[in-house]
């Protein structure tokens, strides 16, 4: 007996990128391998292909081949969408053929939905997100949110489980929703002890936004950026719009306006993401203190590092700091590192 019949649906059969690999071999170790010590009701899990297999192998000599195509969806208790090809997310372009008629069928069948990171843009692009709560990877949410606009995206979460239909972040978020499902399906006994045997917890806490990069892109716009580089380096001073406005020589308004069109936020959201960004760097760094991380980034108090943390990024420091500390600490203070290009969405300012 089983505890429900699972489809996996495979997109891109022929030069599947590493990362959707990955993503690909998490509901094969959830579902795929039955768990008898765990429980006797496992389930039965099929791999379905949008299409012929070509011929010869695809990146890194992998080649998939199966039975089912998109056939094999119907019936099925759970369908799993791990990642659409990229050109269907970085250019929108269109979906294989068939899979979104595929995916709609199965959920007017009763099957219930799930998409690991940009499987969110197949059950979008079917119309099964709409009037949804739904996550992908963030740096792709911005694109997802824009693209589908009557589906209400989430870039903090690592998953959305709206009952029938259930999203999740990138990478290793599908594990962590997949686990998710077994804890519904079969307890959460069963699911802790998969968890175990797996070398992983049985909830992470926190969402994606403690993996969300808040720094902001570098501006071409040439009286911006020496008083941008200027705010960077002494972010321990307690700066504001009118200070970065002067020392840009512009008015408080036509500074907005150009940070506004060069970065897509405003100065205190920059400023706020900048203090984050350094408190994030010296707490992967540093063994400082909390207080005095709050003291170089200028966030303040230690209570108030833990507002905006909570806030921003959706874990205590302390969390943080667990997760992402290199243990090779020093009591100086870190660099903020590399501008890197900022996050999907971007939360409102304290």
């Amino acid at each position: 007996m089983s505890a429900g019949s699972v489809a996996v649906v495979v997109a891109d059969e022929i030069g599947i990128p590493s990362w959707d690999l990955y993503e690909l071999s998490i509901p094969f170790t959830v579902f795929g391998k039955p768990q008898p010590d765990l429980s006797d009701h496992w389930y039965d899990m099929r791999l379905c292909a949008t299409k012929e297999p070509g011929q010869g192998p695809g990146e890194f000599g992998v080649s998939l081949r199966t039975p089912y195509g998109l056939e094999g969806l119907a019936g099925a208790d759970t369908v799993v969408v791990t990642s659409v090809p990229d050109a269907c997310v970085e250019e929108g372009g269109p979906l294989p053929d068939g899979l979104a008629d595929a995916l709609r069928a199965a959920h007017a069948g009763g099957a219930r939905m799930v998409s690991l990171c940009t499987g969110a843009f197949a059950l979008a692009e079917a119309g099964l997100l709409d009037g949804r709560r739904a996550t992908a990877h963030w740096m792709h949410t911005a694109q997802l949110a824009a693209r589908y606009p009557d589906v209400t995206v989430d870039d903090s979460v690592l998953y959305v489980d709206d009952g029938d239909v259930l999203t999740s972040a990138g990478l290793t978020a599908g594990l962590d929703l997949c686990l998710h499902l077994v804890r519904r399906d079969l307890g959460a006994h069963v699911a802790n002890q998969l968890a175990r045997r797996m070398v992983v917890p049985a909830h992470r806490p926190g969402g994606q936004a403690q993996f969300v990069d808040l720094s902001v892109p570098e501006t071409d716009d040439a009286g911006l950026g020496p008083v941008l580089e200027w705010a960077r380096a002494h972010l321990n001073r307690p700066l504001t719009v009118d200070d970065l406005a002067r020392r840009a020589a512009m008015s408080p308004r036509t500074f907005y306006r150009r940070l506004h069109a060069a970065t897509g936020t405003t100065p205190l959201q920059w400023l706020l993401n900048q203090r984050l960004v350094r408190a994030q760097s010296l707490l992967e760094t540093t063994d400082l203190p909390v207080e005095r991380v709050g003291e170089l980034s200028g966030l303040g108090t230690a209570n108030n590092l833990r507002h905006h943390f909570l806030k921003q990024v959706g874990v205590s420091p302390a969390d943080y700091r667990r997760s992402f500390f290199t243990h090779q600490a020093s009591t100086g203070p870190a660099s903020t590192g590399p501008v890197l290009p900022r996050p999907a969405l971007t939360r409102p300012a304290a």
